[in-house]
Formats: structure tokens, sequence, C-alpha cells
């Protein structure tokens, strides 16, 4: 299997090719182009110059000697143009007698009737210099030059004739040469800015990839540099490092919500353990410490159950498996009902009880929130003084239903307060434990009311009482026993 560096240059190797054999052909035709083009001017130039010196001078009566270029009249690729073909001078009118050729062509005699078939001799003819390439000798490439000699009447006397063989490649030698290294030299620095870029996309991914091997074998401490011009990659690599950093997290949570179910398990399970003991070594005869022992059995079986139940529902609720009935109820009554439930808890801490509020609709699971407010009011009796209020206040907001319980107790250190909601979090983690709590009531309140698409909130003074709020939609779900996303 290639890595991915691999067949990022594999590619740019392939789309480099054939970018430059496209692009090496546009610019073999624009130079052959050019060079052609630049040889016709240069030749029709080089012809104009003998036509227009030989004007008032007798013509020759054999081949003129051959004409050396010394100058170019005409920018671009500069060549030696008839250093080798020399000049025919073609007097008029034609006689029958056979003309050479220029030397180019082999200096070859030929008869006039065909001379005059040649396009560019027809165009000088009729007194307008042209030129022209043709095959000859084989596949030689031979370009032609014809200009007008006219005499001091404007009379066309005689025609200028010149010659050049092209190379048979479409351009010169050293030409060829020079385009060659500059493709070599763009080819070589394509290719090394291709393997920088190739390299640059390729040395995160890379990392990536190594860093997400590493968490899957269960290393969790990974992180790759986001620091990359890249956005899509700086994208996924501040998605891995947060992705990882939660992970990190949650194993950490898991961690120590291990340990504290271990611990909160040992500690009914010890004690019913010690209990079986007792009864086993003779106090099961004894009626009066029986029964006390019995009780004490009873009471953390009681305790071992509810939290069990209690991590089945919190269990569910981060699964999002919560079964929610949601039917239309009264929030406010529903409080009332809760309280009058839990009055004899409260009478016997000397505390009151008290619900204010007018009739508040919600849609909800009238079990689930029955459950919030006992976890609510148990945690708020507990830790309230004695001969003190624990006030229960509904409020319809204008998108929801607001509902608060407040007592008037220690309250919560600041440092504690963004903690509450964990589980098995304690303040008073000693306390607690004698009044029968498992630091699992906030965390299932906040885990149900999340369930119903509503939010919890604590707010609190030390010494000066806590309250803890709070909210539902008004239009939590259809009733029917359908939660809001249509599930059971």
């Amino acid at each position: 299997m290639q890595t991915i560096r691999a067949r990022l240059s594999l590619n740019y190797l392939i789309v480099l090719f054939l970018g430059m054999t496209l692009a090496g052909a546009l610019v073999w035709l624009a130079v052959s182009g050019l060079y052609v083009n630049t040889q016709r001017e240069n030749l029709l130039a080089q012809a104009k110059l003998i036509a227009a010196g030989l004007g008032d001078s007798p013509l020759p009566t054999q081949p003129a000697e051959p004409y050396l270029q010394t100058s170019n009249v005409a920018p671009g690729v500069h060549t030696r143009l008839i250093g080798e073909s020399g000049a025919v001078i073609v007097g008029l009118p034609l006689s029958d007698a056979t003309i050479q050729l220029p030397p180019a062509e082999g200096a070859a005699p030929i008869p006039p009737r065909d001379l005059i078939q040649r396009p560019e001799i027809e165009s000088a003819l009729t007194g307008i210099p042209a030129t022209a390439i043709r095959q000859v000798l084989g596949n030689q490439k031979v370009l032609y030059a014809a200009a007008p000699v006219q005499n001091s009447t404007g009379e066309i006397v005689g025609i200028v004739y010149i010659a050049t063989p092209l190379p048979s490649s479409g351009l010169p030698t050293n030409l060829i040469l020079q385009l060659l290294g500059a493709v070599f030299v763009a080819f070589v620095l394509a290719l090394t800015a291709g393997g920088m870029l190739a390299r640059k996309i390729s040395s995160p991914l890379e990392e990536l990839a190594n860093a997400a091997t590493a968490v899957s074998k269960g290393d969790l401490k990974q992180s790759i540099s986001a620091n990359t011009n890249i956005s899509e990659l700086q994208s996924v690599s501040q998605t891995f490092n947060e992705m990882v950093s939660n992970l990190r997290q949650a194993d950490e949570v898991k961690k120590a919500f291990i340990a504290d179910v271990t611990h909160e398990l040992r500690t009914p399970l010890t004690v019913i353990k010690g209990t079986i003991e007792t009864l086993e070594d003779g106090a099961l005869d004894d009626l009066e410490g029986r029964n006390s022992l019995l009780t004490s059995m009873m009471h953390e079986t009681d305790r071992l159950i509810r939290m069990v139940n209690e991590l089945l529902v919190l269990t569910r609720a981060d699964a999002g498996a919560l079964q929610l009935n949601f039917q239309e109820l009264d929030l406010t009554e529903l409080a009332r009902m809760r309280c009058e439930t839990l009055s004899l808890m409260a009478s016997r801490q000397q505390v009151e009880l008290k619900v204010v509020g007018d009739t508040c609709p919600v849609s909800a699971d009238p079990d689930r929130i029955s459950q919030v407010l006992n976890n609510l009011l148990d945690n708020a009796i507990r830790h309230s003084s004695a001969q003190s209020v624990v006030t229960v206040e509904v409020k319809a907001k204008e998108d929801g239903v607001e509902c608060s319980v407040s007592d008037s107790g220690t309250g919560i250190p600041a440092k504690n307060l963004p903690f509450i909601f964990d589980r098995f979090y304690r303040v008073e983690s000693s306390r607690d434990r004698i009044s029968g709590g498992t630091g699992l009531g906030l965390a299932i309140a906040r885990a149900l009311v999340t369930a119903h698409g509503g939010r919890i909130s604590a707010q609190s003074i030390e010494g000066g009482g806590t309250t803890i709020t709070f909210w539902l939609t008004k239009t939590q779900g259809s009733v029917g026993g359908l939660a809001p996303d249509g599930t059971k």
C-alpha cells in the first residue's frame, strides 16, 4: 500500500509530465513559428536591399557572387541567413535560356517557364516582394525570397531571388539546446517545488496517522502540531487534538467514576458482610441485638439498591436511552404533591416546605420531573437548619417554565459550586454519608432535565443558602408518550 507522500509525488510527476509535454509542444510551435517568421522577414529584407542597390545598375549576365549577410534588419531570432546560398539576379524579359537557381537548391538550371510559376516569383513580377517555403532535394526545407528590381522610372527590370535552407528539425541546433536546457531547469524547479509541497501536505497527515495509531492503542497523551498554512490540515489537527483531549477527559472521568462506584459500593457491602458475620457468630439468637443488626443491614441494602438504580438512570441518560413519557402537566401542582410526600421528612428536620407560583403547564414526563424535584427537595431539607423554610417557586417565562428550590442552609463555597452536579461529588462528604446521600442526586437531576431539553444551574452564598433552578420549555413533546425527537 502506497503512502500518501508517494501517492502525491507520483500524481504530481504525472501531472508535471503531461503539463511539461503540452507546454513544451506549445512553446516549440510558438518558437518555430517565430523563427520562421523572423527568417522570412530577414531574408526578404536582404532581397529588398540587393534589389534597391541594383535599381540603376546594369544587371550581371553571370550568376552573382554569393551574398553574405552583414546585418539583421528585424528583431527576433538572429542567425546566418544566406551565407551559404548567395543571391540569383534574374533579368527581364526572360530569355529561353535556363536560369541557375540559388545554391541552397543545388544551383541547378531551370527553364524560365517553370520559374515564373512559383508564387513568390509571380508576386515579385507584379512588384510585390514575397517569400515561400518548399521542400527540395528530398526532405530539405528551403526558404525563398523574391524582390523586384526597379529602374528610375519604376519599371521592373529584374528579380533578386534568394534562398536559404531551414533546419530539418524546425529550429537551429543551438536554439534547441537552449530550449531543452530551459525545460530541464523548469522541470527540476517544478519537481523540487512539488516535493516540498508533497512533504508539506503529507507530513501533518503522517503525524496524524501515527498519533491516531497510538491513540487506538490506548495512548491518550498524543498531540499534533496545528501550525500549518493549509486550512483543512489545520482544522483536522485542531479537531484531532480536541478529540484526544475529550477522550482523555472522558477516560479520567471514567476512572474516577469507577473508583467512586467501587468506594461507594464497598461501604454498604462491608456493613452487610459484617452484620452477617456477627449474626453467624451467635447474635442471631439474641433477639434484641438481632433486630438492630437486621435493621442496619436492611438500611444498607436499600441504600445499595438506590445507588444501583441511580447509576442505571445516569447510564441510560449518557447513552440517550431514557424513555420519557411526555404528558401535559401543571408543574406547580406537581411541586405541591412532592412537598406533601416529603413533608414527614421535613418535619423531622423541623423544616417547612412552601410552594409559590400559579398554574404553569408544561409537556414533560411526570415521573422523571418528580424524581428531579425529590432530589432537589431532599438535598435542601438535609442541608437546612431547624426552623427554616425551603421554598419551591414556579414562574412562567416567555418560552418556558422556571422552577427553583431555595433553602437557607449553610450554602456552598464558591470553589465547590462548579462541581456540585458531578457524580459522587460532596461538599461535606462525611455528613452526606451519615445522612444517607450518595452524591448522585444533583447529577441525576441534571441528566433528567437535559433529557427534557432543559437546563439547570445553581446559585449559592456561603452561609446564606442555596438555590437550584431548572428550566423547561413549554412544548417538550406531544402527548401520547413520545419524546421530542419522536421516539418512545
